[in-house]
């Protein structure tokens, strides 16, 4: 698997996962411009001696080592904690109704708040992208986006706190809550399917670096972003508070579900801001759970256990690492 420049590179990218293959050509660009790339111009040379060969070899393996600890963070992160807040918020006796109706395809008999994406089946007509979508779109989870988003902003000595707010696109949750914050009066900034690169990248800058003009202070304070987002932006110079307004499930029910995918997208996500150059001493993650209207537990509280289980964050991080 050495024997080559690029089999070495492609195995560092395997072996750093999802956080590394993602940024396969960023790395490569950054290796280009630093001594750590100088081994592999050892293969233009001859291999004239056993000593030659071990001496490459070795440069290769330390490569390998530092690809799989590129996400871990040791001394950079010192000081830094990560609190979590389960926001919980109950529906309404309306949306009871619309989130039981949903289950598309379930026997009116075995709808449930307790219903697990397991027990979808697309082969049996079962559409779990509706009950997903509808779950999303509940009116007490937009509010309570609101109640964070203005709690965060209500502190003292802030002024210019940034909030970032993940979401899952493929169900329609960042519309949800780009509707709920436009509705409160706090706007968002919502990057568009249909934005150019350049577009995009100018919205995101807006989180990346500090109000310099007051046109910067009257800007929205909210970045919604998909958790397709999630991998490659640096945001934690100016902001410590994320929100994820919906636990990630990517799945068509059934066995298709990946519960290690889907936690490692949303860690990358808090990645965002939970990273070396936070300068804040504390990142709050606030996850927003909706129960029943008599506090029942449903899918949101299901795929939080999920999501946040340590076997499974061990896996996710391909590190053992939290």
């Amino acid at each position: 698997m050495l024997d080559s420049s690029s089999r070495v590179v492609e195995l560092a990218n395997l072996m750093g996962n999802v956080y590394v293959c993602g940024l396969a050509s960023h790395w490569r660009k950054l290796e280009r411009e630093s001594s750590r790339d100088i081994f592999l111009h050892n293969y233009l040379e001859p291999k004239q001696s056993r000593e030659i060969r071990r001496n490459i070899y070795e440069k290769c393996q330390d490569y390998i080592r530092i690809a799989c600890c590129r996400n871990k963070t040791g001394e950079e992160m010192d000081g830094i904690e990560l609190v979590n807040h389960r926001c919980v918020v109950q529906m309404t006796g309306g949306e009871k109704e619309l989130y039981l109706r949903s289950q598309s395809g379930i026997p009116k008999s075995k709808q449930s708040f307790a219903l697990t994406p397991e027990e979808f089946d697309e082969t049996s007509g079962h559409d779990i992208k509706k009950f997903l979508r509808q779950n999303a779109a509940l009116e007490c989870r937009g509010k309570e986006l609101v109640r964070i988003c203005k709690s965060i902003l209500s502190r003292k000595g802030d002024e210019q706190v940034k909030i970032v707010v993940f979401t899952d696109g493929s169900i329609g949750a960042g519309n949800a809550a780009r509707e709920a914050l436009d509705k409160s009066g706090l706007g968002c900034t919502f990057i568009e399917c249909d934005d150019a690169a350049e577009t995009m990248n100018q919205k995101i800058s807006w989180y990346q670096t500090g109000d310099a003009t007051e046109e910067d202070r009257k800007r929205p304070r909210a970045l919604v972003l998909h958790y397709d987002h999630a991998a490659g932006l640096n945001l934690q110079t100016e902001c410590h508070d994320l929100i994820l307004f919906t636990p990630l499930y990517r799945g068509r029910g059934g066995s298709t579900s990946d519960a290690v995918s889907d936690t490692s997208t949303e860690l990358q996500a808090i990645g965002r801001v939970f990273r070396p150059g936070q300068t804040h001493p504390q990142v709050h993650v606030h996850r927003i759970e909706v129960r029943g209207d008599n506090d029942e537990e449903c899918l949101d509280g299901q795929l939080i256990r999920r999501n946040t289980d340590e076997a499974t964050i061990a896996m996710a991080v391909n590190a053992g690492d939290k």
